[in-house]
């Protein structure tokens, strides 16, 4: 899979100049909107080398919004700063939105608590997810708690405070506001998990709403409602190779081409962005792209690690 495309400009000024089949991402270093959406990681349980976990940036005002954590998240932040997105700074990253607990989207988590600190953020982390997650940070913080003694009462002289986490678990409707962005979920349909979400942000230039793990579902359709990005997750609708029990599994927790479609076109978001693209296997960007288009005539790319809109 293709690292990145085209570096070009993307703001919502230029949006209609660009057709559906070829939209470009902007650059992470290039000039952009005072909001910015980087994606981290595009991955799925594949082990692919060239995608990392599944993560997002929502960049506004020099500040960032982590929406999951997969394997590679801290990296690939740091890739983004090197790239010119200076908000990623390793120690700058203090908020993340946790979609649901599947371990492709949290495998980072520890990544995001510890390595931060360990480069010298002085903050806890603030994360905001479902059920469960205050468990998940206390077991890791409990499976590290030789690291964090060694750390702070060695030779490091580390802070006792940049490892810690304010877990905040969540219902649906506005769960964080400051002076950049207001944050609002909505439950999604993520088969037998009891809780799955998604999140709308809402700044002073722009609208963006990422489905996390989900079925089809209204909620992504009410939540967008004329959005000016909507990130969404995808598998391809036509693979002969798949098993029955495979199909059943991503009816019941993944949304396909067709499906997402019919999505996008009752959401009329200004820019659909596919992430997370396929299950199983690699599926080639082409093939997605086509059956999408086959359906819907509005705005789509195709996220790559690393791609900023």
């Amino acid at each position: 899979m293709p690292k990145g495309s085209l570096a070009v400009l993307l703001t919502l000024a230029l949006i209609p100049l660009v057709t559906a089949a070829t939209q470009a991402p902007a650059a992470p270093n290039s000039p952009a909107s005072k909001t910015q959406v980087v994606i981290l990681g595009t991955g799925t349980p594949v082990a692919d080398p060239d995608t990392s976990g599944p993560a997002v940036a929502i960049v506004v005002n020099d500040a960032a919004y982590l929406v999951d954590c997969g394997p590679g998240v801290v990296r690939r932040a740091a890739a983004a700063e090197r790239k010119g997105v200076s908000a990623l700074k390793v120690t700058n990253i203090k908020v993340v939105f946790i979609t649901h607990l599947h371990s492709d989207h949290t495998l980072g988590y520890p990544d995001l608590i510890f390595s931060p600190w360990v480069l010298g953020r002085k903050e806890p982390l603030e994360s905001y997810g479902p059920r469960g997650l205050q468990d998940m940070t206390d077991y890791i913080e409990k499976a590290w708690e030789k690291d964090i003694d060694v750390r702070t009462n060695g030779l490091e002289h580390g802070n006792r405070t940049g490892y810690k986490v304010h877990v905040h678990e969540i219902q649906p409707g506005i769960i964080f506001k400051d002076a950049n962005v207001t944050v609002t979920t909505f439950l999604v349909a993520h088969g037998s998990w009891d809780q799955a979400f998604g999140y709308r942000f809402d700044t002073a230039d722009r609208s963006v709403v990422l489905s996390g793990d989900t079925a089809p579902t209204d909620a992504v359709v009410k939540a967008c409602h004329g959005c000016d990005v909507l990130l969404h997750e995808v598998y391809n609708e036509v693979d002969p190779s798949r098993s029955a029990d495979w199909l059943k599994y991503l009816r019941a927790f993944h949304t396909s081409t067709f499906q997402l479609a019919k999505i996008a076109i009752d959401a009329k978001p200004g820019l659909l962005v596919l992430y997370h693209q396929g299950y199983g296997h690699p599926t080639p960007e082409a093939q997605i792209l086509r059956e999408i288009n086959e359906r819907y005539s509005g705005k789509v790319a195709y996220a790559h690690d690393l791609d900023a809109y």
